[in-house]
């Protein structure tokens, strides 16, 4: 896959950009943004079904589109993105011996700390809420506003946006003479991810909300994620097939649950 895309961004024309190997380029990034961007629409899902009916899909409008804004406006700043793994002054070099590999704490290992933290801080809040039977009431409603619901949509598309831009980055490897060929194919790649993640948004929305058990599940996805983020900060892998594999397989086993309750139920009914 590496071979393709970097015979994606060595041509010398045009022509050779829109190649077959910078096809499969694209369509490899492009699928790539949209299985990372998964989580990003479960939490910007759940997010929008606390806001009113008539504001929910103009929340998740603006949260993809603010994720597809940050992760453009990344790839812009690539030499930026690059400097995110200097260490912290101070604080990176004390707590480098829980490290996994000894190195200092960097500015991308704290931001993954800080949104991973952020999000099991969510995701278990939310768990709570639900198994005590919390439902929103009047005071807790007044608590939750459209700007607020943005504020944590913007904090998490930037840790969920910083990871993938990174990925993304480390996967097309180009020469610096050829690097805007390298851009183009990743920017078109994010825009493209981020349509069919819109188009995507309300139907999964609407599945989540409509059944109980889905959104419990989905809370324990953001909380898994969390916790990936937490042991990424420390510089300590945990290979992403085996996650989506786990979400993949959870997901299966819940869906033969859904059609099994809705095929008791006229008995139970009856």
């Amino acid at each position: 896959m590496i071979d393709f895309l970097a015979a994606a961004t060595n041509g010398e024309t045009l022509t050779s950009l829109w190649s077959t190997q910078a096809a499969i380029a694209l369509l490899t990034l492009t699928v790539l943004e949209i299985v990372l961007g998964i989580d990003n629409i479960i939490f910007i899902s759940v997010l929008a079904a606390k806001l009113p009916p008539h504001q929910q899909a103009k929340a998740r409008t603006i949260g993809l589109s603010l994720a597809m804004i940050m992760r453009v406006g990344l790839l812009l700043s690539i030499s930026w993105i690059m400097s995110l793994t200097t260490p912290v002054p101070f604080i990176g070099t004390l707590v480098s011996g829980v490290m996994g590999d000894g190195q200092p704490l960097s500015w991308r290992d704290l931001i993954l700390l800080s949104g991973g933290l952020f999000l099991i801080y969510k995701s278990v809040t939310e768990i709570h809420d639900k198994l005590e039977g919390h439902a929103h009431s009047a005071e807790t409603g007044r608590a939750i506003s459209f700007s607020s619901v943005i504020i944590q949509i913007l904090i998490l598309d930037i840790v969920f946006s910083l990871d993938s831009v990174i990925t993304a980055v480390g996967m097309v490897q180009t020469t610096p003479e050829h690097r805007n060929v390298g851009l183009t194919i990743m920017i078109v790649a994010v825009v493209i991810a981020v349509v069919v993640m819109l188009v995507a948004a309300k139907p999964i929305s609407d599945f989540v909300e409509k059944h109980a058990t889905i959104k419990m599940l989905a809370f324990s996805f953001l909380l898994l994620v969390g916790v990936v983020l937490l042991v990424d900060a420390t510089h300590r892998h945990i290979p992403k097939g085996y996650i989506y594999f786990a979400m993949a397989f959870s997901i299966g086993v819940e869906m033969l649950n859904l059609k099994l309750r809705k095929k008791t139920l006229p008995t139970h009914t009856a």
